[in-house]
């Protein structure tokens, strides 16, 4: 592996750690919006279904990030 290969690596991981970062703060944030929107007399059903999807497709990507930079290592 050539240095620059290394330096590109070493800005992806960089990158996805930032975006970790990020995904991880309005994951934290949809929960709270949630949470709050639930204990609420009346509740607009169809934009708490958004957030609940949205929080969703967040953890995917979390997961995915969690992985890249993790990978499985099969003894």
């Amino acid at each position: 592996m050539s240095g620059r290969d290394k330096d590109d690596t070493e800005e992806e991981q960089s990158q996805l750690v930032k975006r970790l970062e990020q995904l991880t703060l309005e994951h934290r944030d949809l929960d709270e919006v949630i949470f709050q929107m639930g204990s609420e007399p009346l509740v607009d059903a169809l934009r708490l279904q958004r957030f609940k999807k949205r929080k969703l497709a967040i953890k995917d990507e979390i997961r995915v990030i969690h992985q890249k930079l993790l990978p499985d290592i099969i003894a």
